[in-house]
């Protein structure tokens, strides 16, 4: 009896030591329960605002528009800085040189007798010599140079100054090797420029295999006879000149 008199003493202690903690457990738990709600309507209890918050609310909000009406301001396109307009004027078209002569035309009696009846029978062709070549002309041909004229332009107009022969279906004014450049008038417009086909030549020499390939491209002036005009006797007398005696 003795003996098991404390083995139930230590058995009562543990029952009782594990019954505490669960009922401490349950009561910390109803606490907590009851504590939660008195906590939560402390922390939604409404705080009174001081009085100088109204006023910095309008500021705050009006700093925070500033940027978003800057932001939604379109910027104005910043106009780059353009160069001035030049204003291009077309060049005049140049002077005729006009030829200097230290003695005025003579008129024999042959030409004063005839030249009439050349200058009122038309149409009239004239032998010009261009680089000491003849070429036979007349108003409206077209003349192909075999050779580049430089410093001309298409539109530009030409007067040729030489000439041997001058003359008409019945009369012909030959000279002593060229024409007097006074007695008439050869112009030309420059039409344009042609160019040929592509020439290739082939060259080699003697005891080489080696070929050598040319190639050439040559360009031609293209030139319309606007107008051949020969000169009348009072046109001549006009500009100064003196009959033979």
């Amino acid at each position: 009896m003795l003996s098991r008199l404390p083995v139930r003493a230590a058995l009562d202690l543990r029952a009782r030591s594990t019954a505490l903690p669960s009922s401490t457990f349950a009561a910390r738990r109803v606490y907590l329960h009851q504590v939660s709600p008195i906590t939560q309507f402390r922390e939604t209890h409404p705080e009174i605002p001081p009085q100088s918050a109204p006023a910095e609310q309008p500021a705050r909000q009006s700093k925070s528009q500033t940027p978003r009406t800057a932001s939604q301001t379109p910027t104005s396109p910043t106009t780059p800085n353009l160069p001035s307009v030049i204003e291009t004027t077309i060049p005049a078209p140049k002077p005729a040189v006009p030829p200097t002569f230290t003695e005025p035309v003579t008129l024999t009696e042959s030409i004063i007798s005839l030249l009439p009846r050349l200058t009122t029978q038309s149409p009239h062709y004239i032998t010009a010599h261009i680089h000491a070549r003849p070429y036979i002309l007349t108003a409206g041909d077209t003349l192909r140079l075999p050779f580049l004229m430089p410093d001309v332009h298409s539109g530009d107009i030409i007067r040729l100054n030489r000439a041997s022969t001058l003359g008409s279906r019945d009369f012909t004014l030959k000279g002593a090797p060229y024409i007097d450049e006074r007695l008439f008038e050869c112009r030309l417009r420059v039409m344009g420029v042609e160019a040929e086909p592509l020439r290739v030549k082939e060259k080699t020499k003697r005891r080489q295999r080696h070929i050598r390939r040319v190639k050439s491209k040559h360009k031609y002036t293209i030139l319309r006879v606007m107008d051949v005009k020969v000169k009348t006797l009072e046109e001549l007398i006009a500009e100064g000149a003196q009959v033979e005696k």
